[in-house]
């Protein structure tokens, strides 16, 4: 295949990457980008958008967390839902003199289940190191109904993102739409960004190619407050990862109050809720760019902060309450780390994860997140009581009204994009959450946050009239079982044979109005593979 031959294998690490600041990583970024553009989309991929496109039948979950309804009939024209329509009661016939008509095309959906369209707000789009194309990164999303990503970082270059976001727009690709937020300094060639004021020039440069928002890192404080107030007067959102090389100086509650718009994964929040320290207590010998010092310690910080409940604890969440603050979590990419015989094992991987993936996953002193070098199993119990507390939080600020958005930053750690976007609506449950607060999170909560740096009503995240049509449709209930998501499906007896059977899987993906359908997409990605892998043992002379 064209895009396994040329492409070449990058391991960045991370400890280098964020140790260098500015325009010195964007240019490092840019030297060693890129994957594939997609190819275009071909005539057999998807059908429509449609004149009149009805789904008949279908159970809706709104997104807004009201509880499921059904039958429903729902009216497409064109790209955007124009009608939804009860159309009887469970365990009587269906009135049709009562159902909307003049359809031009259909989809029978009695039985089955309608959702909004995913939202993964934390979605890089493959890179080099891995050796992931756009097509495999996009595909893989689209078949388990991701159908908006934001890209954190734009890691594959500003113009590259950018060009994809259109052509996704234009629905000349088979991908998610693509909201880009980009690196502090990437694609600029004004120099470095050491003043307030060149953050400001950057902020503008950044505004005028049409980026979405910015992604943000520890930067000095009169840095970010330059970046933030420049971005929010030109309608930018913004999204920071607070490592441990700033958050001495800049907490999330601190980065908050001077506006940021969401963080992401949780680096910040235990520093905001330390009483009697004013650093986390790290080892002595401790080095950031050693990856397993960097995680190890990491799982050892949510028990230094103040205890759930605590007066510390609810006055941060009431700040940051006030202050409309956003968390992605990104719960899945750390799972790993309380277990990772289970992330390393998944079912996928053999058929979906492609060989270069896997090499980029393995154990590594220069690789990020490729840390199980020495990886022990009083790790794995920190960590699992890290993310006990760690979900405590973050159920804690949902339940006071605060928003919780669902990231998956799959590509490294043993996490797959896709597969490992549902393992975070399960892992948003374990913390505490109804299925439907799962799904509000996955859907109304990320849309609100991708539209309102922009002063724009939202355009989908939930099923209305007046909504674009970006829609999940699924055999059996998510609220009942989220496993029913996966690709892969779960596993379930029938009774009626006594056989195994493996269930679930979305049927189809809607975007824009354009109906995919979910398995052939999986059926591409697993082709895509197989071919890799055999042009590996080609090569290998076996």
């Amino acid at each position: 295949m064209r895009w396994i031959r040329t492409l070449a294998v990058f391991v960045i690490p991370l400890s280098l990457a964020t140790a260098v600041s500015g325009n010195a990583l964007s240019q490092q970024i840019q030297e060693e980008e890129t994957v594939l553009h997609a190819p275009d989309r071909r005539p057999d991929e998807g059908e429509g958008p449609f004149e009149r496109l009805i789904i008949r039948g279908a159970t809706v979950i709104d997104g807004t967390g009201a509880p499921p309804r059904g039958p429903m009939d729902i009216v497409i024209e064109g790209n955007r839902i124009v009608e939804v329509r009860s159309v009887g009661v469970p365990g009587l016939p269906i009135n049709d003199e009562n159902r909307p008509g003049g359809a031009t095309r259909e989809l029978d959906a009695h039985g089955m289940y309608v959702l909004p369209g995913f939202i993964d707000t934390h979605a890089h789009i493959g890179g080099r190191a891995q050796g992931t194309p756009a097509e495999y990164v996009y595909k893989l999303w689209m078949a388990h109904g991701v159908t908006t990503v934001r890209d954190p970082g734009s890691g594959n270059g500003v113009d590259w993102t950018l060009l994809e976001r259109e052509r996704s727009a234009r629905n000349e690709i088979v991908a998610p739409r693509i909201f880009s937020y980009v690196w502090t300094g990437m694609g600029w060639d004004g120099g470095p960004i050491h003043t307030p004021e060149a953050a400001r020039r950057w902020v503008r440069w950044l505004a005028n190619k049409g980026a979405d928002g910015l992604k943000l890192r520890s930067h000095d404080p009169e840095i970010m407050a330059a970046l933030i107030d420049e971005a929010r007067k030109h309608e930018l959102g913004s999204q920071a990862h607070l490592g441990q090389e700033g958050v001495a100086r800049m907490n999330a509650l601190d980065a908050a109050r001077l506006g940021l718009g969401s963080m992401e994964h949780w680096y910040g929040l235990p520093e905001a809720l330390l009483v009697d320290r004013t650093v986390q207590d790290f080892r002595y010998d401790y080095n950031y760019n050693d990856e397993y010092h960097r995680f190890a310690e990491a799982g050892r910080l949510w028990k230094q902060a103040a205890p759930r409940g605590s007066e510390r604890w609810n006055a941060v969440i009431d700040d940051l309450l006030e202050l409309g603050f956003t968390i992605t979590p990104t719960l899945t990419i750390y799972e790993a780390n309380r277990d990772v015989q289970r992330a390393r094992d998944a079912n996928w991987h053999d058929t979906y994860t492609l060989p270069s993936l896997w090499r980029f996953y393995q154990p590594s002193r220069g690789s990020h997140g490729s840390y199980w070098f020495h990886w022990t199993t009083q790790d794995e119990i920190e960590w699992r009581r890290n993310f006990r507390i760690w979900m405590s939080f973050v159920n804690d600020y949902k339940n006071r009204g605060g928003r919780v958005t669902t990231g998956s930053d799959s590509g490294f750690i043993y996490k797959l994009y896709g597969f490992d976007y549902i393992r975070e609506l399960e892992l948003l449950q374990e913390a505490g959450f109804h299925p439907l607060e799962v799904i509000r999170s996955a859907t109304l909560c990320g849309a609100r946050t991708l539209h309102e740096p922009k002063g724009k009503p939202i355009e989908f995240g939930i099923i209305r009239p007046g909504m674009l049509a970006d829609l999940v449709v699924v055999e059996r209930s998510p609220i009942q079982d989220l496993k029913v998501l996966y690709g892969t499906g779960t596993v379930r007896v029938n009774d009626e044979t006594g056989e195994v059977e493996q269930v679930g899987g979305v049927e189809y993906t809607i975007k824009d109005g354009i109906v995919y359908d979910a398995r052939q997409l999986l059926a591409d990605v697993a082709l895509m593979v197989e071919e890799a892998k055999a042009e590996e043992w080609a090569a290998a002379g076996r």
